[in-house]
């Protein structure tokens, strides 16, 4: 979190094709029943060759049932399956912007998007000459009403200012970057668009984190991407360092109260603790510029991380469950 990180008042890569996880493999009847085959248990019992042959049928007819039930199922939001998506951005190094490591990531989510079959666009932009790029994807197949907004930021803090020891080495950005990133791949891919309760937009924000470095301010890809809107958005929602393995998320004090009564009171009724209905910090994130141009909008996010900003900002600080509660709450919250 950039921009994210300032209190303002107390009051293309090696592809890899779409893959299919053992964890995500073996989830499905979580969340939608096997269907299963009755079996005629009556072979004919006079001739070897005919049972052998009925035993193979059997066999292939079962395949294939299950083959068939299996595409047809839907799958719910895995932490286990998101922490591997922040490992996979951890892999390419810190994403500061204009980097060959933040187009490789950039390169990386388009194709994770896409592989789950998302309609995916790149918005290109400069800011202070240096090329950024914000990615979009589009739900297909759902009502022409106004969509719903979900953005994560991927880039990262080019100096960890915060860290007593190496204030300026890169931030490695597990929590901070890689895991709001996460959650949204991990959504591209579980959630059931027939089921949507209007349009969803997947956005990933450049430039979210370089605030105060080399006259950089924040929130600079979400600034440019709310300031050339051409479509009214139903809400935003922002994803932003929630993958702590303490996460606590308090209310932000701009959000839109509406927004976080919704999406607290989802998630206290599914049992997830991290989601803490008590007013905290007021923050600026990438959010705000859709506060500005009147989206109602809400930031997610655990402002009580202790490696923010700093070099320590590491993939084991991260917790599949904590990406879990956010993932499936906001599953829950958009297919309802």
């Amino acid at each position: 979190m950039g921009g994210g990180g300032i209190v303002v008042s107390a009051p293309v890569p090696t592809p890899k094709g779409q893959r299919l996880y053992w964890p995500n493999f073996l989830k499905i009847h979580r969340k939608y029943a096997h269907s299963h085959m009755e079996r005629n248990n009556h072979y004919i019992s006079n001739s070897l060759i005919i049972r052998k042959a009925m035993r193979s049928l059997c066999v292939i007819l079962l395949f294939a049932q299950f083959s068939c039930s299996t595409s047809s199922q839907e799958t719910i939001f895995e932490g286990q399956s998101a922490l591997l998506f922040v490992e996979e951005q951890m892999a390419f190094g810190p994403r500061i912007p204009g980097s060959e490591e933040s187009r490789k990531t950039a390169g990386w989510v388009v194709e994770q998007l896409e592989s789950f079959g998302w309609e995916t666009e790149v918005q290109h932009f400069s800011y202070l000459g240096t090329p950024l790029m914000n990615i979009i994807a589009k739900s297909e197949g759902v009502s022409e009403s106004k969509p719903i907004l979900i953005g994560a930021h991927y880039d990262t803090r080019p100096y960890a200012d915060r860290d007593p020891i190496h204030p300026e080495a890169p931030v490695p950005g597990a929590n901070d970057g890689a895991s709001g990133v996460a959650v949204l791949i991990e959504l591209a891919h579980v959630l059931d668009r027939d089921r949507l309760r209007q349009p969803v937009w997947l956005v990933f924000f450049d430039a979210e984190d370089s605030g105060n470095i080399d006259g950089w301010d924040w929130i600079v890809g979400s600034s440019f991407f709310a300031d050339n809107l051409t479509q009214v958005l139903e809400a935003a929602v922002i994803v932003d360092m929630v993958g702590d393995r303490d996460l606590q998320l308090y209310i932000e004090k701009n959000s839109d109260p509406n927004l976080v009564q919704e999406i607290w009171e989802l998630a206290d009724q599914l049992g997830y603790p991290a989601f803490i209905n008590t007013p905290k910090y007021s923050m600026i994130d990438d959010h705000s510029p859709f506060l500005r141009i009147g989206v109602p909008a809400v930031d997610i996010i655990d402002f009580d991380y202790l490696y923010w900003h700093t070099i320590d900002d590491t993939v084991d600080k991260v917790s599949a469950y904590s990406l879990e509660q956010v993932g499936r709450t906001l599953e829950h919250w958009l297919e309802n």
